[in-house]
């Protein structure tokens, strides 16, 4: 059986990276039962989504899209042209490539393929990876064949959908079945040491990292193992003193935080919908820090949706900034079995079985016919 795709998602990693990782599940799951899989990618080439995917070794096709204004503006006709004209070229990349179906995970680069996948009678599958749904994915949920989300919950936010399926977030496999004292095996970092791992994506986090440099230098904190990643684009300026002191690991990147978020004692995060897969799937003790400017504060809805189920705390970033982290951070660290709590809580929302879901998904709402 040979199925035919069409991707679409991008402007952030936040659509981009779930858009990859379900590409690679069809064709792992393709692949192991014999059949063949074709995959498109369709976004802006000037997007990150342009570097990202042909990157990843997908053919990728540059579709004009504008995001449309949040208030009626004279934009929004330039808007609407840009986005016609994109619609009028996924009609015609269609009419090529005839997809199964056409697979969105969200951004403003989505309308145009979406527009014309259903012009075309192609169905339409969505992926949603935050809890608070993105504008795009909301707006064209409405018929579409199949829409998968990152979070429990969501049936009446996408209740015009012909079907609805909670399916998590695609993680790394290696993030499940880790445990505390086998990853500072690993690390080489003792049962004993107190250990605070931080995160703040990619870009880095000048708030989380600024917060850190400074409680490291405090003498309450002597005892304790800061490790950060600091980003590729670290905006703090890291002083020779900084790097002296003898309890602070700084690291540019971190390819296995994984290994990282199970040996803490407490990680400091952001709360993309990745990360919080990933605090769920290691077990991590988390307190999360929303990125106060994600669109419609999306990252404290994530946060929350864990909070409330005890699989983490949640602290703005604005009260970072005040001072407020240092005291949860103090009771957090010096209480074992509140973290265990939080431990056992995270496992508990993971799930192990999201590519599975997804595969199975995708198959059930296309049906078995090639």
């Amino acid at each position: 059986m040979e199925r035919r795709y069409i991707i679409t998602g991008g402007g952030t990693s936040g659509h981009i990276n779930p858009a990859l990782a379900i590409a690679g599940l069809l064709e792992e799951e393709a692949k192991a039962n014999g059949d063949v899989c074709k995959i498109i990618f369709a976004g802006r080439k000037t997007g990150l989504e342009g570097e990202l995917v042909p990157k990843a070794g997908y053919e990728f096709r540059d579709v004009e899209s504008l995001p449309m204004p949040y208030k009626p503006t004279p934009a929004i006709l330039k808007t609407m042209a840009a986005n016609n004209r994109g619609k009028k070229y996924c009609l015609s990349l269609i009419e090529e490539f005839k997809p199964d179906c056409v697979i969105s995970t969200g951004g403003y680069v989505s309308a145009p393929l979406i527009m014309a996948a259903k012009k075309a009678n192609v169905p339409v599958m969505i992926h949603e990876a935050n809890a608070f749904p993105g504008r795009a994915n909301k707006l064209f949920a409405r018929g579409a064949a199949l829409v998968m989300t990152g979070f429990r919950g969501q049936e009446k936010i996408f209740s015009k959908a012909r079907k609805v399926v909670y399916t998590g977030n695609p993680v790394r496999a290696e993030m499940f079945g880790r445990t505390r004292d086998g990853s500072r095996e690993e690390l080489g970092i003792g049962k004993d040491q107190k250990m605070v791992f931080i995160m703040g994506g990619s870009l880095g986090s000048a708030t989380l990292t600024n917060f850190v440099f400074d409680i490291a230098r405090k003498d309450e904190f002597k005892d304790v193992y800061f490790v950060i990643s600091v980003g590729k684009h670290n905006s703090v300026e890291i002083t020779p003193d900084i790097t002296e002191l003898p309890n602070l690991e700084i690291r540019e990147y971190i390819d296995r935080p994984d290994l990282y978020m199970s040996a803490a004692d407490c990680s400091i995060l952001r709360a993309g919908a990745v990360t919080c897969a990933e605090i769920c799937a290691t077990g991590a003790c988390a307190i999360m820090v929303p990125y106060p400017y994600a669109a419609h504060d999306h990252q404290t809805f994530n946060a929350n949706s864990l909070a409330s189920k005890g699989a983490g705390i949640v602290v703005s970033d604005n009260d970072v900034k005040l001072g407020k982290l240092e005291g949860v951070l103090t009771d957090l660290i010096n209480d074992p079995e509140r973290q265990n709590e939080i431990r056992k809580a995270s496992l508990d929302l993971a799930v192990e079985d999201t590519g599975k879901r997804i595969t199975d998904a995708i198959k059930a709402s296309l049906g078995n016919n090639p």
